[in-house]
């Protein structure tokens, strides 16, 4: 019994300095700032060097010594990427890194619904962490600026309150899994074409009015982890080491306590990337792609070269443990947390997911005479290339390895009889970094012979359904390149206008994450915006396009009629002006703050289709039964939305903001509050939308703040900017 009482009281002892022994930076039961410090001091100069950089094509390494793993990064915003190999562009050739293929961010947006935001975010951070990621890079809160930007696919629309609201809950959902989100292209990455060499030349209160608001709530509201820098200039400063933004806004104004991650190959300067904010380096010498330097992770800015000026006593670590102490924040968000939740890929609840976003941000444009839905037991003929063309595949890095997507022709064909008529011969390539999907599309008949087989099955059909649009091809929807112009590539206008000359029951699906030019829309009586959806496309679609699922999805941006509607070509300043003897363009947003709609209504300039325009199977009516001067520059205003319609539904109440008595010029009226809601056919609710000062207040040049000025605004409801409803005029006191 003595024996054991001294067993027991030494293994006690044991534990008790072995607890006492424990470092810092491993008790879970100290702050995190402390844990941080602890390691801080524990790290070699080495050691801080390699962990703000990377050591692959998607990985910078931990601290081995001390028990912090690699890091891992991953593209991208709509689907996790298959692995690449260690040090090339070439797929690692594995069979588990298959993913659910999400919508791209221009659907999401265009379902106006943070709750799906939501639920993206966390169906997107599940499938990253089965896969071993922990840095998702994305998503892309760009503001689109032009519809002929190749990205624009990847963002969120045209209007910063919209792209905020719609950002946060993304960024919440992905980090609930312990994952961090990447928010890109920070800032003013507007456009594809030489986006390593445009300088944009932008006011200050454009840029924290229209361009900046997206990633300050994903800041600010979401509680974003990593911010990507962007491949363009800013102040003649690349801006992924960039003072302004980084340094002062980013840092000091926003207090963003993560990390600075430069896009791949967006790093120029050591000394910049050293002083101006830049916190890891990836993809140097490479476009992000294709190209890339074999093994150069030592010679990258931050590597190397800057370990050297710290060594010949140019720099001290001031900058360098900065840097570190994000790196290790973030480790301690995601690499070294604990209890983190079960990771899931290609799950039943994923593709319900992806399934439930499609359908809500599908958007009806046009629906005259109500040819849709379509009536079951009618002979359909489905016509174009994007019906039988996969999308997941191309488009740059966030092109995928789907394990499934489902096309518009297979579900079709799964649900009703129809024939098909190719129309049209675009891109037939199917393939994109090693990934090869879905059928042959090599076709050598000619436009003429195309054409004529489908206006002879045209004759046949009761209704016509055509999958148009754009595609991932380069100068299309796809990054490194901007579109070429505003049409339909590939004759497909002549197709539609064939077609329209045999058979007026047409459906035009136009598959794109950007408008497009549509010179027979008032000849054709339904138009659907299909976007890039994704794994459940087919499927999404015909559901809409049936009446299975009633289309509740609103456009995140404005349907010019013609390019040179736009501000940005109006005024001639896209693509920009190459300096003399400088490989630099400076791109001068002369616009200003007014862009898509703000530029419209300034202009007095009808639309193709409007911001926030959406059509629905039913009808909804919609008035304000009461505003509240809750004080302190806050009101509140009750909605009433009824369901005036014979199928369930969902409506998109909007209230926009006009100031009325200003010292400085402001758009018409923008974008200040919405909510969603969804109605049983007579059905009604009161939505209470609520605003604040800030949504009031423009930003001051001359204080470098947002300024409320007192006097006279209206705030104006309606499901649509161009469809107002109700108008309440109300003053804000000083």
């Amino acid at each position: 019994m003595k024996q054991l009482f001294i067993s027991v009281m030494l293994l006690c002892a044991w534990t008790g300095a072995h607890a006492q022994q424990l470092p810092v930076y491993l008790d879970d039961s100290k702050p995190v700032e402390q844990r941080i410090e602890d390691a801080l001091s524990r790290m070699t100069l080495d050691e801080k060097i390699a962990v703000i950089h990377a050591q692959s094509k998607f990985s910078a390494p931990g601290v081995k010594r001390l028990g912090f793993p690699d890091l891992w990064t991953t593209d991208g915003p709509h689907g996790i990427r298959p692995d690449v190999l260690w040090d090339e562009w070439e797929q690692a050739g594995q069979t588990n890194d298959s993913c659910v293929a999400f919508p791209a961010l221009t659907c999401l947006a265009a379902s106006w619904n943070p709750a799906m935001a939501r639920l993206y975010g966390e169906s997107l951070g599940e499938e990253a962490l089965y896969r071993g990621k922990h840095v998702l890079l994305g998503p892309g809160v760009n503001i689109n600026r032009t519809p002929l930007n190749g990205r624009n696919f990847e963002y969120m629309g045209e209007d910063p309150f919209l792209a905020s609201q719609m950002v946060a809950p993304y960024v919440q959902g992905v980090q609930s899994n312990g994952v961090a989100s990447c928010v890109k292209h920070y800032a003013l990455n507007n456009d594809e074409e030489n986006r390593f060499n445009v300088n944009v030349v932008v006011s200050d209160r454009a840029l924290h009015e229209i361009y900046l608001p997206a990633f300050k709530a994903a800041v600010q509201q979401g509680g974003a982890w990593a911010i990507m820098g962007s491949y363009n200039l800013y102040k003649n400063e690349h801006c992924c080491h960039n003072a302004t933004l980084l340094n002062k806004i980013l840092k000091h104004d926003w207090q963003f306590d993560g990390v600075v991650v430069s896009d791949w190959g967006g790093t120029h300067d050591t000394e910049q990337a050293i002083k101006n904010g830049l916190d890891m380096e990836f993809g140097s010498w490479t476009n992000g792609l294709t190209e890339g330097a074999s093994n150069a992770y030592d010679s990258y800015h931050l590597a190397l070269p800057y370990k050297k000026l710290i060594q010949q006593g140019k720099y001290s670590v001031k900058e360098l443990d900065d840097k570190v102490r994000r790196v290790l924040r973030l480790y301690y968000r995601t690499t070294m947390k604990k209890n983190k939740p079960v990771g899931f890929l290609c799950s039943e609840s994923h593709y319900d997911a992806a399934l439930r976003i499609a359908e809500e941000g599908i958007v009806l444009l046009k629906n005259e005479r109500g040819l849709l839905p379509l009536k079951q037991g009618k002979r359909i003929l489905v016509v174009g290339e994007n019906a039988i063309k996969m999308m997941t595949v191309g488009g740059g890095s966030s092109s995928l390895k789907a394990q499934k997507e489902i096309l518009p022709l297979d579900a079709f064909a799964a649900q009703c009889s129809t024939d098909y008529a190719r129309g049209y011969v675009g891109d037939t390539v199917q393939s994109y970094n090693g990934v090869k999907v879905g059928r042959s599309l090599y076709d050598m008949r000619t436009p003429s012979e195309l054409i004529a087989e489908a206006v002879e099955k045209a004759k046949q059909a009761d209704y016509v359904v055509f999958f148009g649009g754009l595609n991932k091809s380069d100068y299309q929807d796809s990054e490194g390149h901007d579109r070429k112009d505003y049409a339909l590539p590939y004759g497909q206008n002549a197709v539609i206008e064939a077609i329209l000359k045999v058979n007026p029951r047409l459906v035009f699906v136009n598959i794109s994450g950007n408008a497009v030019e549509m010179p027979w829309a008032s000849k054709v009586p339904a138009i659907v915006q299909g976007w890039f959806i994704g794994s459940e496309s087919g499927e999404a679609l015909v559901n809409v396009l049936l009446g299975k699922v009633n289309p509740s999805g609103k456009l995140p941006f404005s349907w010019y009629k013609q390019l040179a509607d736009c501000g940005a070509h109006a005024l001639g300043t896209y693509p920009g002006t190459w300096r003399s003897g400088v490989r630099i363009i400076d791109e001068e947003y002369k616009e200003g703050v007014f862009v898509g709609y703000r530029w419209l209504e300034k202009q007095n300039i009808k639309p193709l289709f409007a911001f926030g325009h959406g059509l629905s199977y039913t009808t909804f009516a919609m008035n304000c039964q009461a505003w509240r001067d809750m004080g302190n520059g806050q009101y509140q205003f009750d909605v009433k939305v009824k369901n005036t319609g014979k199928c369930a539904g969902a409506e998109v109440v909007q209230l926009y903001i006009a100031d009325k008595e200003c010292s400085v010029e402001r758009p018409k009226k923008e974008l200040k509050a919405f909510a969603k809601v969804f109605l049983q056919p007579g059905e009604s609710k009161v939505v209470t939308l609520t605003i604040g000062r800030e949504a009031l207040s423009f930003y001051d040049e001359a204080v470098h703040d947002w300024r409320a000025e007192a006097g006279t605004f209206e705030a104006l409801i309606g499901n649509a900017s161009d469809n107002i409803s109700d108008k309440i005029t109300f003053k804000l006191k000083d």
